[in-house]
């Protein structure tokens, strides 16, 4: 983590101020220039120079308007270098541009812009997620590539080919139409689930990234804002409300990870919990079911009461599997088919799945092993999952669940 301090002002963490600004800034820039890729070579260039200039000046007030003002000057620095007739009408774009630290703040417009551009149906699904992870997460290749499950190589010639299709194909910068609107939603919906999700449980690291996961919230509330009459943009919101509400209760007081049986309810967001219930009664009047929608109705259950309803959760995976058959799908219904039928009947719909790479796979078979008393291959399941975990917070939850085990 870098931190900066200067004589007559308090440190500044630059590693947070690139989390929070990175996806904000790039978005702006992008605006203004028109090209997604010198955009955020612009803004790590502005990260670069702040690097410098920050230990020896008094830092901004508002980091992300010095980036944004810094990343246009360096890409008309760069487009001066250029000799192609584009690129000199670029820069006189730029050049009678506003020049002052503009208020970067709340930019949902940008943002939605660099969402709906990423997520153009000229790209592959898995170069739509990448690039956005990328350039709206700030999330760096490895972390990508774990995420998918995928070599980093891949992910990397993905986000590369991306942003040049979208600069030779002039895919434009902006939100579609009203009519194209729905076409074009579900990759949408696919990448702010999995920014939110990133932020919820990081793929390396500290266990949350609460920056991630209140930018995904509040680009589903400007989708929703957008959208309010489809009924899957207000059950990706609701999951998400009723997800992050119970995120004060998810690490103890040392950090570490605690599960839902053992979280404490009181420290549950209550004004997120009655808001998303509220949207899931939305969407249930609606009665076009949908995957987020499944999955924001099972949120509810779980914050409803002083105890989750298994058999009404179990109930709504088996609707949701039905929609979605997906290995991680039957994984975690798998979990709630434990707590209804018990752990035997669970581990033997566990061990049909194959999710090469996912540690939560044979995280929650040793689990299951060890409620049935069968400790050695428990032991062997946990080696197996901390070896694929890259979590600090959820590897020392694994450590400490496999050292309880019997000897």
């Amino acid at each position: 983590m870098v931190e900066l301090r200067s004589a007559s002002s308090p440190a500044v963490d630059l590693t947070s101020v690139y989390r929070a600004e990175y996806g904000r800034c790039v978005a702006t820039v992008a605006r203004l220039l028109g090209d997604i890729g010198l955009a955020e070579e612009a803004v790590q260039d502005a990260f670069a120079v702040a690097t410098e200039r920050w230990g020896e000046e008094v830092p901004p007030d508002n980091p992300g308007a010095w980036i944004v003002t810094t990343a246009r000057r360096r890409a008309i620095d760069r487009l001066r270098r250029e000799s192609t007739r584009e690129a000199r009408h670029t820069q006189a774009l730029l050049l009678h541009g506003p020049d002052e630290d503009e208020e970067v703040g709340p930019v949902r417009d940008d943002q939605l812009r660099l969402i709906f551009t990423c997520c153009h149906p000229a790209l592959s699904p898995l170069a739509q997620t990448a690039l956005t992870l990328r350039l709206l997460g700030g999330l760096e290749v490895p972390e990508i590539a774990r995420a998918y499950v995928v070599p980093e190589a891949t992910i990397s010639q993905r986000i590369v080919r991306a942003k040049k299709k979208i600069r030779d194909a002039g895919i434009p910068y902006r939100v579609p139409g009203e009519a194209e609107l729905p076409a074009r939603l579900p990759p949408v919906l696919t990448v702010l689930y999995l920014v939110f999700n990133e932020g919820y449980t990081a793929t390396a690291g500290p266990l949350l990234r609460t920056d991630l996961s209140a930018e995904a919230v509040r680009l589903a509330r400007a989708l929703a804002d957008l959208m309010p009459d489809e009924p899957e943009v207000l059950g990706l919101l609701a999951l998400l409300l009723l997800t992050e509400a119970r995120r004060p209760a998810r690490v103890g007081p040392s950090g570490e990870l605690v599960t839902l049986a053992e979280q404490d309810r009181t420290l549950w967001d209550r004004a997120l919990i009655a808001e998303g219930h509220e949207l899931v009664r939305r969407c249930l009047r609606r009665d076009r079911p949908g995957p987020y929608q499944i999955q924001a109705a099972i949120g509810a259950v779980h914050t409803d009461g002083p105890a989750t309803d298994w058999p009404q959760v179990l109930a709504l995976y088996d609707q949701l599997l039905a929609l979605v058959p997906t290995p991680i799908v039957a994984l975690n219904r798998a979990v709630a088919l434990a707590e209804v039928q018990g752990p035997a009947v669970a581990l033997a719909a566990v061990e049909e799945l194959d999710i090469p790479g996912y540690h939560l796979l044979p995280a929650t078979r040793a689990d299951l092993l060890a409620r049935l008393g069968r400790v050695d291959e428990a032991r062997a399941a946990y080696d197996e999952a901390l070896a694929l975990a890259g979590n600090d917070t959820e590897r020392a939850f694994l450590q400490d669940r496999r050292a309880r085990l019997a000897p």
